[in-house]
């Protein structure tokens, strides 16, 4: 068995187009049915302001599976520690045994997720697109522009974060990437020219609306990961021509899908308020077609109907990704 450190990972494993082949063929595989992937374990520590998410998933055929332990410490900053951690184990998928321990403290997290966003672009965005509206201003606001870089001809960037400090912040830093960088002081002065949206913030109430869209743009939100978290508003999605999801079923429970799993019939936007409903059903199930995003890889799915077509992707993360990633890193190690 063999234990890395983060360093080592890092120098091994980048933003690039062999991470993104690795990660594409994992959500193509999920596509396909060929993966096992077991919900989400969760577990809140309430006394400390933390949870901690186990995630796995095994590629039949696959040499190795990976369990990715992610715990989240909210306080930590407050006494001088990152508040995310983690690491991920290898094991054999032939015998049971441990290959290795990649302790890469979420490092591996924040590069597969980025690749995700990356594929759910390349998969759902127009080919011309070279606008991208970032919504947030941390660290995987960042990488998702990086990884951007792989699949389209990004030249300028608009960000937008609650923070206007971050926001310059993030701006210096990403003009280094060779791209042009403007702050906003409002949401939907950053989205007013956007081929792309990505929204990456931690946020428990909705910042991106329908008027904030423009024709032909494609929305990719990642923030949205566990119960308490939302950042698109339901107009957002039932006004798209095509929603597509990692998982539904992650959607429903992490993601931005459960904002119509808990809002019943009656409740529906514009009901007894002359506006007409938005057509929620009965049971609280969305009021249009749900698409995973591993069945439009693999099935080679084509829904941009028109250049004008609105196109929304919400990732939540998979344990796929985690064995993709993990699997490739180990490769790379060895």
């Amino acid at each position: 068995m063999q234990l890395y450190q983060r360093d080592a990972i890092e120098s091994a494993v980048t933003i690039d187009a062999a991470a993104l082949e690795a990660v594409e063929g994992a959500f193509a595989a999920l596509g396909r049915g060929d993966v096992v992937q077991p919900p989400i374990l969760s577990m809140a520590i309430e006394e400390s302001n933390g949870e901690v998410d186990v995630k796995t998933a095994h590629i039949r055929g696959g040499e190795r599976f990976a369990i990715k332990v992610s715990p989240g410490f909210f306080d930590n900053p407050k006494i001088g520690l990152p508040s995310l951690n983690g690491l991920m184990m290898v094991f054999s998928a032939k015998t049971g045994l441990v290959d290795a321990v990649l302790f890469d403290e979420g490092y591996l997290t924040a590069v597969r997720t980025a690749l995700a966003g990356a594929l759910a672009s390349k998969h759902l965005s127009r080919e011309e697109s070279r606008r991208v509206a970032v919504l947030g201003a941390g660290e995987q606001a960042e990488l998702q522009v990086r990884a951007l870089q792989l699949v389209r001809d990004i030249d300028t960037v608009d960000v937008w974060a609650r923070s206007r400090e971050s926001a310059e912040a993030y701006a210096e830093r990403v003009r280094g990437l060779g791209l042009s960088v403007n702050v906003h002081a409002t949401v939907r002065e950053a989205c007013e020219q956007a081929d792309i949206i990505v929204t990456a913030t931690p946020s428990r109430e909705p910042i991106l609306t329908a008027q904030d869209l423009p024709d032909g743009v494609h929305v990719t939100a990642m923030g949205s990961d566990s119960p308490d978290k939302r950042e698109l508003d339901e107009e957002v999605m039932i006004r798209a021509d095509a929603f597509v999801c990692d998982t539904r079923a992650q959607s429903e429970t992490n993601g931005e899908l459960k904002a119509f799993a808990r809002r019943p019939a009656s409740a529906a936007p514009g009901s007894g308020s002359g506006g007409g409903s938005a057509g929620f059903g009965a049971d609280g199930k969305p009021p249009f077609k749900v698409y995973e995003l591993g069945r439009v890889i693999a099935e080679n799915q084509r829904l941009r109907v028109s250049a004008a077509s609105i196109t929304v992707c919400d990732l939540t993360g998979t344990g796929v990704q985690d064995t993709a990633i993990a699997s490739f890193a180990l490769a790379r190690l060895s």
